[in-house]
């Protein structure tokens, strides 16, 4: 039986910072097989984005499939740390560890959950990723081709990212916004700054193009999105020199949209706004997703109120997780742990926490199988 917090500092001992996998996988395999699960592992990708280590397990049959989904990467720990990041230390009632929130420690809490309820659980699948922090090119992806290909459809799914904001059991995610990123480049003729008609500048179209970009309202939001945003992240001439005019002058652009857009329709109305003669080249992060309230929402707020005694906010903030692939064939929602320390020096969790996760877990995997 998985006991939670030597499972998350097992895990946190492995210095899995993306693409590396340093042992997680082996770790959380040993876990499973000894909870009944039946484990695939799979290496997927090459370099420079992999190769990536994901891991697939599942027990149980008939009935509704829950699967649980997690991350075992990490992002750098970066230095400052009180302790090393990867020797996992409990001071006073904190778990100290790059990934003890993000997201180790639920991963860790869903396997104790699972080793608990293994008379009580119907079918019970986890989707384990490599490559979440990273470029998710070999992940979450990678994995889903696989489960399709072997004829295996969840029909509920639960993220384990650290969702809760001020206390534990506060937030579920509903949804995310999407990403999208754009390259806008206005090419021009280089020539010396004292005979500008023997030149061609590109910084004042670049300008007036982002200053049109800038002055764009994309929409209004609605009942569970805030407004879509565009923030200009970056802009460069790449020009040493006070005495030149540049060939070329490049911005990049970010847009975090709500589910009134999509990913290439926001690149084609840039496109369309900045006009001919200029360039615009985008890169699709993610799609907006929404699963609308309902049983699975349900089921999890029941499963926080009964060990908390929180009514979780439903919401659709923060970044982009793997949520946005994996709502694309079963309704998704997210919960965890308190997200105030994750991707920073001296991340922490509350021991009380994992274990009240560990609960509320638990209660997920009962309320879906008797459903």
């Amino acid at each position: 039986m998985a006991e939670v917090i030597d499972l998350a500092g097992k895990l946190i001992a492995c210095p899995s910072v993306t693409p590396a996998d340093a042992g997680a996988m082996g770790v959380l395999a040993d876990a499973l097989s000894d909870a009944g699960f039946a484990v695939t592992r799979l290496t997927n990708g090459e370099a420079p984005d992999g190769p990536i280590e994901n891991l697939f397990a599942t027990r149980g049959s008939g009935g509704r499939h829950l699967a649980f989904a997690g991350h075992t990467d990490v992002v750098p720990p970066g230095a400052g740390w009180t302790s090393d990041p990867f020797a996992p230390e409990i001071r006073g009632d904190l778990l100290y560890g790059r990934g003890a929130v993000d997201m180790k420690g639920a991963i860790a809490a869903f396997v104790a959950a699972a080793a608990e309820t293994v008379d009580e659980a119907g079918q019970l699948s986890l989707v384990i990723t490599g490559d979440e922090e990273g470029p998710a090119t070999f992940g979450t992806v990678a994995l889903m081709a696989w489960m399709a290909a072997n004829g295996i459809r969840p029909d509920l799914i639960l993220v384990g990212e650290p969702t809760s904001s001020q206390r534990f059991g506060d937030t579920v995610k509903i949804g995310r916004r999407g990403s999208v990123n754009m390259v806008i480049e206005v090419a021009g003729t280089q020539g010396h700054v004292a005979y500008p008609h023997l030149a061609d500048n590109p910084v004042p179209r670049l300008v007036k193009a982002l200053a049109a970009l800038d002055a764009w309202t994309i929409d209004g939001g609605d009942d569970w999105f805030q407004p879509s945003n565009l923030e200009i992240t970056s802009v460069d001439v790449g020009n040493p020199a006070t005495n030149v005019i540049p060939a070329t002058a490049t911005a990049r652009i970010n847009i975090r949209f709500n589910a009134q857009q999509t990913g290439q329709g926001l690149i084609d109305r840039v496109q369309a706004i900045v006009g001919e003669g200029v360039s615009v080249t985008g890169r699709i992060s993610g799609e907006a997703f929404l699963t609308q309230p309902g049983e699975l929402s349900t089921l999890v707020a029941e499963a926080i109120a009964a060990e908390t005694g929180l009514t979780p906010e439903f919401s659709t903030t923060g970044g982009t997780s793997d949520a946005r692939f994996l709502s694309r064939i079963a309704p998704t929602v997210e919960f965890g742990l308190i997200n105030a320390t994750m991707h920073k020096l001296d991340e922490a969790v509350a021991v009380a926490d994992l274990h009240a996760l560990q609960r509320i877990y638990a209660r997920i995997i009962r309320a879906a199988a008797a459903g």
